[in-house]
């Protein structure tokens, strides 16, 4: 009985292979794919600001695809693609963008082309261990191969996460999510000097070069967010019990803000370009004092114009 079973069990795939064979060479079998894409871009948050009106948001594009392959189960899957950056206009409400570009590259692509903003009007992408990019307003992503070289140390940053205009037309890569978890920013002295502290991105010759803060950088430990700025090393620090945001040049205090918000432990003090951003207020650098002129929104696409007090959403 067995031998007869078994004589059956090969019959039957036999059949189903002579099937296969015949679908395939006869006409071409191919699962049946029902693909769809969203017809209005989905907006998703400020990554930037460019001069003192305008707001860089990153846009993408919604699919969701059905599969109804000729043999197996039927699936769906769905993701975001075709990212793209568009600008609006924080200070004055208008009806849209003033500019937007897109990217119509693969959906496939997994390549992540914004993560921040570097320049007044440049976003990066990807990651400066492996492969960088850098997208100019008014332009396309220009992608670049990175080699990693050590000065000093072994253990490179774990996790970028800020790229910052640095001296000599370098640029500085920062973590914030480093091994353990806990310990932040330049902060690895308890972890052993094999641990890197930072690293210099060099455009020029395509390298990063991770390495340990010597003796005149040692200041900026301190610092949530630091960038070279005409020659001078600027540095943004949140005090959690004064409750105060404060701004050194070259280890000098010059600014302390106060804020009217609540300030919590995770408050978020960086650059953004040319712009100071203080956990929502908006401001810059004139006359060498701090001139806050607007107040972003904690979620979504909305700002208080606070010289007109006047709210701008999109």
């Amino acid at each position: 009985m067995k031998v007869k079973r078994f004589g059956k069990n090969l019959i039957f795939v036999a059949q189903i292979m002579v099937a296969v064979l015949i679908c395939v060479y006869m006409w071409g079998c191919s699962d049946d794919v029902s693909m769809h894409w969203s017809e209005e871009r989905s907006l998703g948050k400020v990554v930037g600001f460019v001069d003192d009106s305008l707001a860089i948001v990153n846009t993408s594009r919604y699919w969701h695809e059905e599969v109804e392959p000729t043999f197996g189960l039927s699936y769906d899957r769905s993701g975001y693609a075709h990212p793209g950056l568009s600008l609006y206009n924080y200070r004055v409400q208008l009806d849209g963008p003033v500019w937007f570009d897109t990217l119509d590259n693969s959906r496939d692509d997994d390549f992540e082309y914004v993560k921040g903003q570097l320049l007044d009007s440049v976003i990066w992408g990807g990651d400066p261990k492996s492969e960088v990019s850098f997208w100019k307003i008014g332009g396309k992503p220009h992608k670049m191969k990175i080699k990693k070289l050590f000065d000093g140390c072994s253990v490179e940053v774990g996790y970028t996460t800020k790229l910052r205009p640095w001296f000599d037309g370098k640029i500085l890569v920062m973590g914030e999510r480093n091994v353990p978890p806990d310990v932040k920013g330049f902060d690895m002295d308890s972890l052993g000097n094999e641990y890197c502290q930072y690293g210099v991105l060099d455009t020029i010759q395509k390298t990063v070069t991770y390495k340990r803060l010597d003796s005149d950088l040692k200041w900026i430990k301190k610092c949530d967010d630091v960038r070279a700025w005409d020659g001078d090393m600027y540095c943004l620090k949140f005090d959690k019990e004064e409750r105060t945001s404060s701004l050194f040049v070259n280890d000098s205090l010059r600014h302390v803000l106060e804020n009217d918000y609540f300030w919590t432990a995770g408050a978020v003090l960086q650059f953004q370009g040319n712009i100071l951003l203080l956990e929502r207020d908006v401001c810059r650098l004139e006359n060498g004092k701090i001139k806050c002129f607007a107040s972003a929104s904690s979620s979504g696409i909305s700002f208080k114009n606070r010289e007109d007090d006047v709210y701008i959403v999109y």
